[in-house]
């Protein structure tokens, strides 16, 4: 199966002195969700930054290792360039336009578009969340969270992405919504033929719909796998699903048996 995205022994330094990202290594197959979770702190957003080419807005810089995008390498590339090429990053948090209305942030989404695009594309993105088309005159900032969060994948959609960069597209959702929002997530993959790298902390929402995932922390990758193994390995159960049994949150360092694959060093 063809990669769209490789990433290669990254390192990313902010501000000249801070190390986020060690050596980190993962890929993403053509039309496939892939699932990259950890806790707080672990490089997650800054992993997407970097692809995105968003890092320099925060100080930060890739200091060695590269990305290659549909066989080339887009490290360095200034964010326009990188979403002409057909990827696009929905930033955690949504970052949606409050002073403008549902369809004036739909529009904003498809400025790389031919204008011929738009109509269909807008058809597609209220086909996905009807919701949106109800509320296509009202202003954004006045949208519920679940809503916003909508918005900010349908503008993302608009872009006809070939690759979607979700960052935490759950937070800060009631259970009934994330499991909506994750379903659309895959109708969106399926359809579309969208390669999808998912951010996320809500480990057992992710792993349900990719098919393969990564777990972080400090800055490296320390276990990767099929989705559907990853689900049934007892230490993610226990570190991540919350099923161990385990009054304290305890790191991948702390059991005896964990090997960690270091897969920047292959």
């Amino acid at each position: 199966m063809v990669d769209v995205l490789r990433v290669e022994n990254l390192e990313v330094v902010y501000n000249d002195v801070v190390l986020v990202l060690k050596g980190l290594s993962l890929s993403c197959p053509e039309g496939e969700i892939t699932a990259l979770l950890g806790a707080n702190g672990a490089g997650k957003s800054t992993t997407l930054k970097a692809v995105s080419g968003l890092l320099a807005a925060e100080d930060g810089e890739v200091t060695d290792g590269a990305i290659h995008y549909d066989g080339s390498p887009i490290h360095g590339l200034a964010p326009e360039k990188v979403v002409r090429r057909g990827v696009f990053q929905v930033m955690e948090g949504r970052r949606i336009f409050e002073d403008l209305s549902v369809e004036e942030n739909l529009r904003c989404g498809a400025f790389t578009r031919p204008r011929s695009e738009f109509a269909e594309s807008l058809e597609k993105v209220y086909g996905y969340f009807p919701r949106l088309k109800e509320r296509r005159k009202q202003l954004a900032g006045y949208m519920s969270g679940g809503e916003q969060q909508m918005l900010a994948i349908g503008r993302a959609v608009m872009a006809r992405p070939r690759l979607l960069l979700l960052d935490e597209p759950s937070l800060g959702l009631a259970p009934l919504l994330v499991e909506e929002i994750f379903g659309i997530v895959r109708q969106i993959n399926e359809q579309e033929k969208v390669t999808v790298l998912l951010v996320e902390q809500n480990a057992r929402a992710a792993l349900s719909v990719a098919g393969h995932g990564y777990i972080m922390e400090n800055g490296r990758i320390v276990l990767d796998g099929k989705a559907a193994d990853l689900l049934t390995n007892p230490d993610v159960q226990e570190f991540y699903l919350g099923m161990g049994g385990q009054g304290d949150k305890r790191s991948y360092r702390d059991v005896k048996h964990y090997r960690r694959r270091k897969r920047w060093l292959g």
